[in-house]
Order: C-alpha cells, then structure tokens, then sequence
C-alpha cells in the first residue's frame, strides 16, 4: 500500500500533466488572439477543444478523484501539500459536475464566438455577434445549471472567478458605491475640468511602445520571462511563472490607450511571474481569485502609476520620447490630466472613479441574461440604455457600445464584477503598504519600486490559491474587504486634484 508521499508524488504528476495540456491550449489561444492568421480559425476551434477536454477528462476521471479523496483522508501531509488537496478535491467535485462532451462544446464554441465578435467588431455591427451570443449564454445557463446553485444561476458563474461571491454579496456593495460615488462626482463636475488634451496629440506607435518597455522593467516584469504583443482586447496570459505574456493596443491620437493597459497588465503579469514556480499545475500555484488578480493591476495601475510621485520620475523620461508633444505640459498639469474625471464609453480607458458605473452596467445586464430576463437581441438597446442612466451618455456606435469587451465571447459571465473588487482590494492593499514601506513616496518619486514588488511577493503572490480573497485581505490588512477605503483613498486624491472641499 502506497504511503502519503507516495500516493502525493502521483496525484502531483497528473495534475502537472493536465497543467501542460491546458497551458498548450492557453498558447493556442494567445496566438489567436495575436498572430493566427483568419482562416485557421476553424483548425484552431478544434485543437482548443481537444486540449480542454483532454485536460478535463484527466481531472474528473474516477481514478484521480480516488487518489484525491484518499490524500484527503491520510496523515503524512505538510502544510502546503494538505492545502494543495483540499482545494484539488474541491475542483474535482465541481469539475466533475461537467461532461467532457459539454465541455468539448464549450471551447469549440467559446473559439467561434471569438472570431465573430471579431468580425463584428470590424464591420461595427453587433447582429454579426448576436447569433453566437445567444447559443453562448444558453451554454453558459446550462453550465450554471449543471454546478446548481441556490438562489440565482449568476452565483454557480461568480463562483469560478470569486470563490464565494453571490449577488447577495455582490448587490449591496455596488448599491453602496452607486449611493457615494455621485457624491464625490457632482463635486467634481461643479469643479473646473482638467484638461487631458496632452494625451490626445500625435504620439508615434514605435515611441510609444519603447517607453511602455521602459515602464515595465521599472516595475520590475521580467522580459526574460514574459513579453509583450499588440491585440484588439489587452490581456495577460501566462503559461508558468517564466512565461508570461502581456498585450495592449495602441492608439497614435491617444497616449492612453496603450499606457494605461500596459501598466495595468503589467499588475497581472507581475502576480503570474511571482507565484510560486515550484508549485506549477497545482492550485497554490494559481492566483487566489480574479478579484485578487485585478487588485494587483489595479493598485499598479491607479495607485502607484496615476500617482503624482511617479510621474515626477517618468515624466522627464516619458519627455524625452515626445519632446514635441510634451514642452508646452508641466508634470503637475500631466498628473491632472491622467486623472481626469468624466464620464466616456470605453471601459478599460476610463478614470478610476465613473470605471465602476461601467463594472455595474455589465454586471446588471449579465444578471438578466443568464437569469433569461433579458433576450441578447435586447442587448445593444439596454446597453445605450444602461449608459445613458449611470453615466449620461449614449454610445456612438457598437464598437464603442456593446462590442467593446471580449469577455462575452469567451463565456466569461461572473467575471466583470471582480474588476470593481479589485480597485477596492488595491485601495485597501494601498493604504497598508504605505504603513508597512517607511517613506514609500520618496521611494516612488525616485523611481523606486522594488520595494513595492517585493511587499507584493510577500503579502500576495507566493501563496497562491492557500486563501480566499476575503481571508488575504484580512490576513494583510488586518479587516475583511471594506469598500470605504475606496472611497477615502478616492476623495483625497480628488479633493486635491480638483480643489474641492469634503
């Protein structure tokens, strides 16, 4: 009879051998996503499909799931090999809950969704998208089904981006911003607006990549270990902790564009570099949640890479690459126009204030779609719909309306919430870190950052998946997620920006 260890060294392999499979299909989808020519679109459906289900059928065959549950139930384990089994049988009991036939159909149809949402961008017409919307949300209502739930279908789809998170979670905490938030932004529109025109001269594309190098090195995202590439969605993939890849788009009439997706996939790429490489394919090699994940490009990307001390290092440097476009701009007046407040159509370019009207639009009209009280041929009229109540505008176009996300293409419904629990988990990171890094500031406004990656290492990314987000936050900052500390680091630092008095 095998011991603990023994029995521990084999579940290890499998796992390690599904790990290899999914991140050969996760390469297939970069490449997609970046390099593949449009006529391999169909050969890549099914590769992706193969891959998945391959992987699937690893981790949900009885065999494993033998191996699991006795692990589970054995003395002889550490610390980290009892936490990588209790999490491991936790998976296998929700991955099993899917046929492998379900899941082939999955990704064959998540790969066509891709393409269309694609060509229906191009043509800047959402009916293109439409007909491979609606089978995904009906394949999406199924897999919600299949996982069961309780109370809403939405919260069996919350579960695989934030363990834990349902509506009735979810509900209040946006009710609560949606109340604070305007606020803050009716003072600020009483205010004189900052000008943000410096960002919108001609800036070329070679200078703008180069000093988004520059910006990543200085986080400090190993470009031995990752790199980065151009795509229409930006996006941070990784296939281990020694290959990481980042993409961002460019705009030649914006600066913000690519600088901000290049920070803020920056924070992404740095969680997937610092996870622990030893613990590869198992599940404290993992991020601890979507939400977790996008407190690290958030807090890289508003905190630190909007901050005034940090453009009092780059700002010179940033000079030197356009230093037509920048001698009329002071770094204070630069500062006030990266963050500007005011309301706009395309989310990932949006301040970091109006950001969660656009989180809460999707995560309403999700909830409908997949509660089925909303039909997708609804969706382009309740998206302008959406728009215009929250935030006072009406999209253009769709391209700049419902188009503009992949996620929906991927089947990823339950993600978007997690990006607004990733400013509130940055802020709260935020305001330990400046405790914990004696004159962090200084560090910054020396183009210091290590000090910060390294804080990050140790309070966040060499645990993996050991915590819940909820038991992370309170294990680094001392309280659970707590929204207010969004709202206090937000209104100092527009208070200042705007000259406003709270």
């Amino acid at each position: 009879m095998q011991n603990a260890q023994q029995l521990y060294t084999e579940y290890v392999t499998i796992m390690q051998k599904a790990a290899d499979l999914n991140y050969a299909a996760a390469v297939l989808g970069w490449d997609q996503e970046t390099y593949m020519p449009p006529k391999g679109a169909d050969y890549r459906g099914r590769q992706l499909a193969t891959l998945a289900t391959q992987a699937h059928e690893i981790l949900t065959s009885d065999p494993f799931g033998k191996i699991v549950h006795q692990l589970a139930g054995m003395d002889g384990l550490d610390d980290t090999q009892s936490a990588n089994i209790r999490l491991s049988v936790e998976d296998y009991e929700r991955n099993k809950k899917l046929p492998p036939a379900f899941v082939e159909e999955l990704s064959r149809l998540t790969s066509e969704s891709f393409n269309a949402w694609i060509a229906s961008r191009r043509q800047n017409d959402f009916s293109v998208f439409l007909p491979l919307l609606t089978k995904m949300i009906a394949l999406k209502r199924k897999q919600a089904d299949l996982y069961g739930y309780k109370a809403h279908p939405y919260d069996a789809l919350l579960d695989e981006y934030e363990k834990g998170a349902t509506i009735a979670m979810l509900d209040p905490v946006f009710k609560g911003i949606s109340e604070q938030l305007p606020i803050l932004l009716d003072k600020i529109k009483a205010a004189p607006q900052v000008s943000n025109d410096c960002f919108h001269r001609h800036f070329p594309k070679q200078q703008q990549w180069d000093f988004s190098i520059d910006v990543l090195k200085g986080m400090g995202f190993d470009l031995e270990a990752g790199r980065q590439d151009y795509s229409e969605h930006p996006f941070t993939t990784s296939f281990a902790p020694a290959d990481v890849r980042l993409t961002t788009r460019v705009d030649e009439n914006n600066y913000a564009s690519l600088l901000w997706s290049c920070i803020h996939e920056g924070g992404h790429g740095l969680y997937e570099q610092g996870l622990p490489g030893e613990q590869y394919g198992l599940p404290l090699g993992a991020a601890a949640s979507l939400g977790i994940h996008e407190s690290q490009s958030r807090f890289w990307e508003n905190c630190i890479g909007r901050s005034l001390g940090y453009w009092k290092h780059y700002y010179p440097i940033l000079q030197k690459y356009f230093p037509t476009q920048l001698s009329d701009i002071t770094v204070e007046d630069f500062f006030k126009a990266a963050n500007r407040i005011e309301p706009s159509f395309i989310r990932t370019e949006a301040d970091e204030l109006t950001y969660h009207f656009h989180v809460m639009i999707r995560y309403e009209l999700e909830k409908a779609l997949i509660q089925g009280s909303l039909n997708p041929k609804d969706l382009r009229e309740q998206w302008n719909a959406h728009y215009n109540k929250y935030l006072g505008i009406t999209p253009k176009d769709d391209k700049t309306g419902v188009l503009q996300d992949v996620h929906w293409s991927h089947g990823m419904f339950g993600y978007f919430p997690t990006y607004s629990l990733g400013s509130f988990y940055a802020s709260q990171f935020f305001g330990q870190v400046q405790k914990d890094i004696p004159g962090l500031h200084e560090k910054i406004q020396k183009g210091e950052l290590q000090p910060i990656l390294q804080w990050l290492r140790n309070k966040v990314h060499q645990y993996g998946r050991r915590y819940t987000s909820e038991e992370l936050c309170e294990r680094i900052t001392g309280t659970k997620l707590d929204p207010q500390f969004f709202i206090q680091y937000a209104s100092k630092k527009y208070s200042q920006i705007y000259g406003i008095s709270l």
